[in-house]
Formats: structure tokens, C-alpha cells, sequence
């Protein structure tokens, strides 16, 4: 029991290192305790090991929201919370804003477990019955979302940039790179650095935040979280859909495509939280992981029973209990100290520690570097171009879509 204590206060710790740390995705860290497993299993067991990983993918799905809210550096996870979170930001809304997303993700997670009776029953069924039809799900959802959920006068533009960056996934993901660096680089350059560049030329600074931290949950709060819920199961089925398309098949369901910031906030966080969860339930549901931690964690548990998703359920609610408190404690601590500091100068620093890593990285697994430098400049031009024509950042998702979508329909 200790040790099950200690991996999962472990996992927060690293969860919140790795949420916080601009470009430092989850899966890096993953991978890393994945390759070094059998060293590590040395001195513990596959479970304590497992209930690291939950309770790391769990706590970074909660804190990575507040760099993408304070400095402009979205994730693929949170690339469409930046817009709606900024502008509560500039309002001097930011604390309300950490406290929107923060429960927004918890009682996602709250509401998906006790759907977990209905999803034992259904899902199984529905997958059964879609699973030879993905790549055309996929298919359609994206012809969906680009068609009428992009400005008619920029729908041609979006159309583009949501194939060429699907171009540049296929090439980066089909090479001998690697895919954990290739997607390093690649959403690194897309949705980190394109964005620091381009803020550089801000002269703005964040205002004064107001100390009103009061959040009234009304019906349109509610209606979000339950459609953030829903829409990580969803997600659990199309593989390659990230939350930011989760939030607009939330949108979809709900009718409710003019959304408030605050709605938007709330579930764009419930879509990412609830999917983080959903992944690892899908182990036991239709024996198909639907994350890289998953996927980690069905490899050191072959086989995983009823008994262990009740444990990791419980694990996940433990991690998100304590990641929802430090996501609000970490989130006013920055907010309350970052008027101080100038916002130029820590894009600035971040876009060094971002290319340090990607460089560090390269070389300490051997990989190419020129070609991995060509795919982080390359995607951070595509990226950079995205912002300065006002497009919608959300379609350079089709770096994994697109290639998803061409693994399911059997051409790659």
C-alpha cells in the first residue's frame, strides 16, 4: 500500500512538471519509464509502475492548461482553450478562468464514472459494430468539422492547411525518426514556438486580475461538462481526433454552436480529462488502448480485469482530487506573479528551453539531427503562417488525423 501511495503522489509530482513545462508532452515522459521498465520492475511490481503512469496522464491533463491560459503555448490537447481563455484573461478573469477548467475536467471525470455502467454495456456493442468503419468515421467528422465549422470566407484556406500539415505528418510519422521525436518536433514547431514567435511582436501585457474567484453553475455549465464527458467517449472511437475537435462535437451534440468562453473553457477541459481516463478504460471495454500511456500500460499488464479499471478509476479519482486543488492553487500563484515579469522575455526563454530539449533529445537517442531540425522549423513556419492569416489552428490536427485516417482506410 505504500508503494501504490507513493507512485501516485510520484505521478502528480511529475504530472505537474511535465503539465507546466511548455512543449513537454506527457508521452515524452512516458516513453522514457516505458524504455527503462524492466530496470525500474527491478524494484517494484507492473502495478505500482501502472498507477505512476495513470496518476502522471491524469495530474498533466489538468495543469497543462495553464501555460496554454498564461503563455500563449497551447498543446494539441488545449490549442482551441487558448483564444476563449485569453479573453478572460485580458478581463482580468484569469482566476475565474483556472477554476472553470479545473472543475470543468473534474467532474467530467466525476460523470464519466458513473456512466461506466451504461458504457460496460454499450460500448462494447457500438465498437463492435464500428470498428471496421473508422477510417470513414474519421472521414466524414473532419469533411463535418472543416465544412461548417469554419468561416466560409477562410473555409478554402482551413481545407489547405489541414491537408499540408497532414502531408507533413505522413512524412515525419512514416520516416525511421522515430515517432515520439517526429511528434516532439512537429507539435512543438505547429503549436508552441509558431505562437511565441508570433506573440513577440505583442506589445500587450497581462492586466490586473480581478480577486473574484466565484463560479455559478448554471444550466450552461452544466450542459458543458456533461458534453466534455460525452465527447472524450467519442473520442475514445476515432483515433486521431484530439480534444480540440472533441470540443466542437460537444458543440455538435449540444446545438449549441455559439458557446460562451466560459462554456468553451469548461468543456474543452472536461473533453481532455475525460479522454485521459476513457483511454485507459478502453483497455477492458474493447481491448484497444486509445493513448500512448495506455498503450504503455496494457504492454506491463497484459492482462487487465474488471478488478484492476475499478482500481485505476480509483486512482484517477485520487490524482484528479489533489491535481484539481494544485491546479487552482499553481494557477493563481502564476497569475499573481507573472504581471510582474516581462511577457516578452519568457517566450523568449521558452523558445530556448523548447529547442534545447528537442536538440537534447535528438541527440541522446540518436536520431538525425538535420532532419529533425528541417521538421521543427518546418512546422513552426506552418504554424506561424496560421496565425498570421487568422486561420484556425485547430487544423493543423490533420498531422495525425490524416495519417490515421489513411491507416484505417488500409492505403498505408
Amino acid at each position: 500500500m505504500i508503494e501504490i501511495i507513493l507512485a501516485i503522489f510520484l505521478g502528480i509530482f511529475f504530472g505537474v512538471i511535465s503539465g507546466i513545462t511548455p512543449g513537454l508532452h506527457v508521452n515524452t515522459i512516458g516513453i522514457i519509464i516505458f524504455s527503462i521498465s524492466d530496470e525500474i520492475l527491478k524494484y517494484t511490481n507492473p502495478l505500482t509502475l501502472c498507477t505512476f503512469l495513470v496518476s502522471i496522464s491524469i495530474c498533466h491533463a489538468m495543469i497543462e492548461f495553464i501555460p496554454s491560459l498564461l503563455l500563449g503555448i497551447p498543446e494539441e490537447d488545449t490549442v482551441l482553450s487558448i483564444q476563449p481563455g485569453h479573453r478572460l484573461l485580458f478581463k482580468g478573469k484569469g482566476k475565474e478562468a483556472i477554476r472553470l477548467i479545473s472543475f470543468g475536467g473534474y467532474f467530467s471525470i466525476i460523470i464519466l464514472i458513473l456512466m461506466m455502467p451504461i458504457l460496460m454495456i454499450i460500448l462494447p456493442l457500438i465498437y463492435n459494430i464500428l470498428k471496421n468503419f473508422i477510417g470513414y468515421l474519421l472521414l466524414i467528422t473532419m469533411v463535418i468539422l472543416l465544412f461548417f465549422f469554419n468561416k466560409k470566407e477562410k473555409r478554402l484556406q482551413n481545407i489547405l492547411l489541414f491537408l499540408i500539415s497532414g502531408i507533413l505528418g505522413l512524412f515525419v510519422l512514416t520516416s525511421n525518426v522515430g515517432n515520439n521525436l517526429g511528434l516532439l518536433a512537429l507539435l512543438s514547431g505547429l503549436f508552441s514556438i509558431s505562437n511565441l514567435l508570433y506573440s513577440l511582436n505583442s506589445k500587450s501585457k497581462i492586466p490586473p486580475q480581478d480577486e473574484d474567484k466565484t463560479i455559478i453553475f448554471n444550466n450552461k455549465i452544466k450542459r458543458s461538462i456533461l458534453a466534455g464527458s460525452i465527447s472524450g467517449c467519442i473520442l475514445g472511437l476515432l483515433p486521431g481526433l484530439g480534444p480540440a475537435q472533441g470540443t466542437i462535437i460537444a458543440q455538435i451534440a449540444t446545438f449549441n454552436k455559439n458557446i460562451s468562453s466560459e462554456e468553451f473553457l469548461v468543456t474543452n477541459s472536461g473533453v481532455n480529462i475525460s479522454d485521459t481516463l476513457f483511454s485507459l478504460i478502453a483497455i477492458y471495454l474493447i481491448n484497444n488502448p486509445r493513448s500512448a500511456i495506455s498503450v504503455y500500460i496494457q504492454n506491463l499488464m497484459p492482462n487487465i480485469d474488471l478488478t484492476k479499471i475499478i482500481f485505476f478509476i480509483l486512482i484517477s479519482l485520487t490524482s484528479v482530487s489533489i491535481a484539481t486543488i494544485l491546479s487552482m492553487k499553481l494557477g493563481d500563484f502564476m497569475i499573481e506573479n507573472i504581471t510582474k515579469i516581462d511577457y516578452k522575455k519568457i517566450n523568449i526563454t521558452i523558445i530556448i528551453i523548447i529547442s534545447l530539449i528537442i536538440i537534447i533529445f535528438t541527440i541522446s537517442t540518436n536520431g538525425c539531427l538535420y532532419y529533425v531540425l528541417l521538421c521543427y522549423i518546418t512546422s513552426t513556419s506552418l504554424g506561424f503562417i496560421t496565425n498570421t492569416l487568422d486561420l484556425n489552428k485547430s487544423c493543423l490536427m490533420g498531422v495525425l488525423i490524416v495519417p490515421s485516417i489513411i491507416t484505417y482506410l488500409g492505403l498505408m
